[in-house]
């Protein structure tokens, strides 16, 4: 038995499902439309002399796990930066580009906790899949350093990865000392691109009297949850609350702000997508556990203890009034724990939404089998089916020991993440209203990814793990192809809002152009 594979989760193995071939015919012939004469090219009332983007990591560039120059040159607002220029009004663009390809920070020439390099694809396996880019080539060295060798200012991309909505109103977020504070008062990317060490995003914003400006922020206020499974180390912004604190007051805020002290500005603001619909949460699935027999026997005899503990726990609530037979019947089927030979075991997890029996018998802890409502991330497939102890089918991570809250979004908690993310894009939708600006419901977009994929320059890119061509393999970030169909759709947008015409013009990018990933070759 110490020689068993009990499981075999490639990221990529499960990545690679893409659209039945008649759907991918159906959109490809969606996409090919009639020629049509082109329209004269006309920025309308826009105003594109100076571009100032405000946000996070999906305003950076980040992909691949990472920060890396190639990733901040193909960024959404380098790619409208690029249109505007060249069809427009529109001047310079200057970004905190990274010394290198490889990503990752320094701090004095020691590495940055959290902040290493890049991903990836590795395809000496068995079947493709990401890896650390020094795994791959060792001369990948992050070079990076927020101490030693930070770039020159202004930027026009004040993208921050890792910003919450109340972090671009916080003086000091960009104060070297505060990463070493206790808990870090600011963020090792902003350090890099702070005007000084007292200012915060928004007044560099200001300081810049932008004509136009892009914000797309609020994603890490809910995404961070996602990203820890709901298990409370990472907390949803709450919509109300002061500035700071509410995401509604913050939002409001920022956009003030902005406002009133830069006379007649434009832009374009974009919304919070549906952070479930995105590969980090969709890739792996609830039931990726093949066993043998004399495997499946062991773990169901270890558990069946805990299964007749579940029958007499609820056969006493049952008596003491506490829930109808019919109830407790179905508690007692949803928390029993079984194993079968074959493939499609469903992984084990605690839920604290589960009723707790602690009191009736401390060992009778909140656990259950995932179902398809239960959303795995992307990390978990590292160890899901090893054995914590080798040879011992006792200890098999996700089957004899549960997956901890952490990489687990139960049903209760995406309900919380969708109420987040429902009040959030009600406070954008009004603020672009109020003030005339443009907006990229980023949502309906990602959905539709998610959903059937888009059509676009004889490509179909869809949400799968790097097949679907529009997500990093990080299955949070897009790639490059990503940010160049997110760059268009706002293209469109601003056509709406200000009479522009890049889209009938003929002038919205080409995506196919754009890169899906990066060879493990491209260092500098």
């Amino acid at each position: 038995m110490k020689k068993l594979k009990y499981i075999t989760l490639s990221l990529l193995a499960i990545g690679f499902i893409s659209c039945e071939n008649d759907t991918l015919e159906d959109l490809r012939s969606r996409g090919q439309q009639e020629p049509v004469e082109l329209e004269v090219f006309t920025q309308g009332s826009a105003d594109f002399s100076t571009y100032v983007s405000l946000g996070n990591s999906l305003t950076a560039g980040f992909a691949d796990g990472a920060l890396y120059k190639i990733s901040q040159e193909n960024s959404t607002p380098a790619i409208l930066a690029q249109q505007f220029a060249a069809l427009g009004n529109g001047g310079s663009f200057t970004q905190p580009l990274m010394n290198d390809n490889v990503g990752g920070l320094l701090a004095g020439g020691n590495q940055l906790p959290g902040f290493g390099a890049r991903l990836a694809l590795d395809l000496s396996g068995p079947s493709p899949r990401p890896v650390p880019l020094p795994l791959l080539n060792p001369a990948a060295v992050s070079t990076t350093d927020i101490v030693l060798n930070n770039p020159t200012g202004p930027f026009n991309n004040l993208g921050v990865p890792g910003a919450k909505s109340f972090h671009l109103l916080a003086p000091g977020y960009g104060d070297l000392n505060g990463i070493f504070a206790s808990p870090a008062t600011a963020n090792p990317y902003f350090v890099r691109m702070a005007s000084s060490a007292s200012t915060s995003v928004v007044a560099d914003a200001i300081a810049q009297q932008p004509s136009f400006i892009s914000l797309w922020i609020g994603n890490n206020d809910v995404l961070g949850y996602a990203l820890s499974g709901g298990d409370g180390t990472n907390p949803i912004t709450p919509i109300d609350g002061p500035a700071g604190v509410g995401f509604e007051a913050t939002y409001q805020t920022i956009i003030g702000s902005l406002t009133a002290n830069i006379d007649g500005l434009q832009g374009i603001l974009a919304n919070i997508p549906n952070v479930t619909a995105i590969p980090h949460f969709t890739t792996v699935p609830h039931n990726p556990v093949p066993l043998d027999q004399a495997t499946a026997d062991a773990v169901n005899g270890a558990y069946a203890a805990y299964n007749g503990g579940i029958v007499q726990a609820f056969a006493f609530l049952v008596g003491q009034g506490a829930l109808t037979q019919e109830e407790a019947d179905a508690e007692i089927a949803r928390r029993t724990i079984s194993f079968s030979a074959g493939a499609g075991n469903a992984v084990v997890i605690l839920d604290e939404d589960l009723t707790d029996l602690t009191a009736i018998n401390p060992a009778l802890t909140n656990m259950r089998q995932a179902t398809a409502e239960d959303l795995l991330v992307l990390p978990a497939s590292s160890f899901i089916g090893t054995e914590a102890v080798e040879g011992d089918p006792r200890t098999i991570n996700g089957v004899a020991i549960p997956l901890a809250d952490r990489w687990v979004l139960t049903p209760e908690e995406q309900s919380d993440i969708e109420t987040a993310t429902i009040a959030y894009n009600g406070v954008i939708e009004a603020a672009a209203t109020a003030n005339g600006f443009a907006l990229l419901d980023a949502n309906a977009l990602l959905d539709q990814l998610a959903a059937t994929g888009i059509a676009t320059n004889n490509l179909v890119l869809t949400s799968n793990l790097v097949t679907g061509g529009a997500f990093s393999l990080d299955g949070v970030h897009p790639t490059s192809r990503g940010y160049a169909l997110i760059a268009n759709e706002m293209l469109k947008a601003i056509d709406a809002t200000y009479g522009s015409n890049f889209e009938a013009s003929g002038n919205l990018v080409d995506v196919s152009a754009y890169n899906t990933t990066y060879s493990a070759g491209l260092i500098e």
